[in-house]
C-alpha cells in the first residue's frame, strides 16, 4: 500500500507516475497530491484531468503543510533544491520514478540498469537489441523509450533495460537490478548535483543495493573514477556480487582480472571482443565486424555483451546482436556525402569527453570538426590539445564560439590546424565545406548543449542532416 502519495514535478515521468497512481486511488493509494511547479498550458490541461480523477493539484507552491507516505520526484528537480528538501521533510521517503516502477514490476521480471556519463543510450539500445535477438520480451525504458512506470503498467516486457540518469539514481533507495552497468564517470551536470563528488555518488547508486550472490555489475575499468569504485568494493565482504570489469584501451588484456580482483573481464583480445565470465572464455566478434565505430563504441559493445551474458543469453545470440546493431540517430550517424566529403551527425556529444571519444572513430581520416552551441563552461585546455592532435580543421559556432576559438588558438602551437568561426550551425556547415577536400569527414560533435539555437540535441542533429540533404540535392542538380 502506497498510502498518501506526493508527485513532485509534472514533467514526463511525473505525469506517468501521477496517471499510474490515480488508477490505484481508493485501493493501494489513499490520496494523490501533485506539486506541479510553475504553470503552463500543458501542465494546466493535465492537472485538470487529474483533478477530475480525484487528485489534488497545486501550482507555484514549494512548501508543504501535510505529510505523505511517499514522494515520487521528477528527475528535473535537484536534490539540493529547496523544493526537493521541503518535500523530503514532508514525506516518509522520497524515490524516483525508476524505483517506483521497479517496486511495482512483477516479481519474476528482470531489470538491467545502465548509467554513465557517456554511452548510456547506445549501450542500452544494444543490450535491448541483443535480448530481442535472443527472443526475450524486452523493453528499453527510462531516458529511452517509455517511462519505466508506463512500461510496467502496460505489462509490455519481462525484461526492462533502463537507461538511468544521475538525476533518477540520486533518489533511488532500494533499487537493485539483476544487472547493473556503470560505463564511466566524468564531470557533467554539476549545476544539478552541485559537486562532482555528489554526481559520482549518484551514478554509483546503480549498484549500491547489489549484495552477496545477488546481481552482476558490469563496470568500466579504464575510467579513473570507476576504477576507484572497483578498489572500494573488491575487498568489501558486503559487496560480494559478481562484477565484470570492462577494458578497451591499449595494453589492457586478461591481466585486468587480477588487477580488479575479479574472475571475470571483458576486453579486446587482439581484434576479438572477448568476455570471460564464470569460468568460461567467450570469443564474440572482431572489432571490424561492428557497425558502430570508435574505441568508445567497442567499449560499449563489450559492456552490452557482458550484460547480455549475465542475463543468460547464449553466446551465439550475443554475436548475432553485436554484428546486426546499427548506429543510432545523432551518435556518429553517417548522413551523406557531398563532393566526396563525408558528413557525420554526432549531435548527442554534448560534452568534451564525448567528442574526444568520437574522434577515435576516424584514425585514418582528415576531420573537420564542428564545435559549439550553448557553452557549459567546461574547462577547455586539455580538450583543445586533444582536438588539435586529431583534426585538420575546426569550426566554432554559436554562443560558445569565442571561448572555443580562443582555446583552440592557444592549443594550436604549430599553427597547422585551420580554425574558423561561424554564426550558427548552418553557417558552420558552409564554412566547413569551404575548408574541405575530397575524402574529408565533416563531423558535428559539438561538445555543447544546443539551447542557444535549438530545443535539444535531437533538433540540432535533424537540422544538420536536413541541411546536408538539401546541399547534396543542390549539388546533384548542378551536375545534371
Amino acid at each position: 500500500c502506497w498510502g498518501d502519495v506526493l508527485i513532485l514535478g509534472l514533467g514526463k515521468s511525473g505525469k506517468a507516475a501521477a496517471s499510474y497512481c490515480l488508477n490505484l486511488l481508493g485501493g493501494r493509494v489513499k490520496s494523490v497530491t501533485i506539486a506541479a511547479g510553475e504553470k503552463n498550458d500543458a501542465a494546466l490541461e493535465f492537472a485538470a484531468r487529474c483533478e477530475a480523477l480525484g487528485a489534488h493539484v497545486v501550482f507555484d507552491m514549494y512548501t508543504f503543510k501535510d505529510t505523505y507516505d511517499v514522494c515520487i520526484v521528477s528527475p528535473g528537480i535537484s536534490q539540493f533544491s529547496r523544493f526537493y528538501e521541503n518535500a523530503k521533510a514532508a514525506s516518509t521517503e522520497v524515490i524516483s520514478e525508476v524505483e517506483f516502477a521497479w517496486r511495482e514490476s512483477p516479481a519474476d521480471s528482470r531489470w538491467v540498469a545502465v548509467t554513465g556519463t557517456n554511452g548510456k543510450t547506445t549501450t542500452t539500445s544494444l543490450i535491448t537489441h541483443i535480448l530481442k535477438c535472443a527472443g526475450e520480451r524486452v523493453a528499453a525504458v527510462g531516458n529511452i523509450g517509455n517511462t519505466c512506470i508506463e512500461a510496467v503498467g502496460n505489462g509490455e516486457a519481462d525484461v526492462y533495460v533502463c537507461e538511468a540518469s544521475s538525476f533518477q539514481l540520486a533518489s533511488c533507495q532500494a533499487f537493485a537490478p539483476e544487472v547493473a552497468v556503470l560505463l564511466n564517470i566524468t564531470p557533467d551536470h554539476l549545476y544539478w548535483h552541485m559537486t562532482f563528488e555528489a554526481y559520482a555518488e549518484a551514478k554509483k547508486q546503480v549498484y549500491a543495493n547489489l549484495g552477496k550472490n545477488q546481481g552482476t555489475l558490469v563496470i568500466d575499468a579504464v575510467c579513473d573514477v570507476t576504477r576507484d569504485c572497483v578498489k572500494e568494493f573488491k575487498n568489501d565482504p558486503k559487496r560480494a556480487f559478481d562484477y565484470i570489469p570492462v577494458g578497451c584501451a591499449a595494453g589492457i588484456d586478461h591481466s585486468m582480472k587480477e588487477a580488479c580482483g575479479s574472475e571475470n573481464a571483458a576486453f579486446l583480445d587482439g581484434n576479438m571482443l572477448r568476455v570471460d565470465f564464470k569460468g568460461e572464455e567467450v570469443e564474440l566478434v572482431g572489432e571490424d565486424d561492428l557497425l558502430i565505430k570508435g574505441e568508445h563504441n567497442v567499449s560499449n559493445a563489450l559492456a552490452a555483451a557482458a550484460a547480455a551474458l549475465a542475463c543468460g543469453v547464449d553466446a551465439a545470440q550475443v554475436r548475432e546482436g553485436l554484428v546486426s546493431f546499427k548506429p543510432l540517430e545523432h551518435r556518429l550517424e553517417p548522413c551523406g556525402e557531398i563532393g566526396g566529403g563525408k558528413f557525420v551527425n554526432d549531435s548527442k556529444a554534448t560534452n568534451t569527453d564525448a567528442v574526444e571519444k568520437a574522434l577515435t572513430a576516424f584514425p585514418d581520416d582528415d576531420v573537420i570538426l564542428l564545435l559549439g552551441g550553448h557553452d557549459k563552461g567546461t574547462p577547455l585546455t586539455d580538450f583543445a590539445r586533444v582536438v588539435m592532435d586529431n583534426v585538420r580543421s575546426v569550426v566554432c559556432f554559436g554562443d560558445a564560439r569565442e571561448r572555443f576559438t580562443a582555446a583552440m588558438d592557444e592549443a594550436d602551437v604549430d599553427g597547422d590546424v585551420d580554425i574558423a568561426q561561424a554564426d550558427d550551425l548552418r553557417d558552420a556547415v558552409d564554412v566547413a565545406r569551404s575548408l574541405s577536400s575530397r575524402g574529408d569527414v565533416i563531423l558535428l560533435s559539438p561538445a555543447c548543449s544546443s539551447f542557444d539555437e535549438f530545443s535539444g540535441y535531437e533538433e540540432r542533429g535533424r537540422v544538420f542532416k536536413d541541411y546536408v540533404a538539401q546541399l547534396a540535392a543542390a549539388a546533384k542538380s548542378q551536375m545534371e
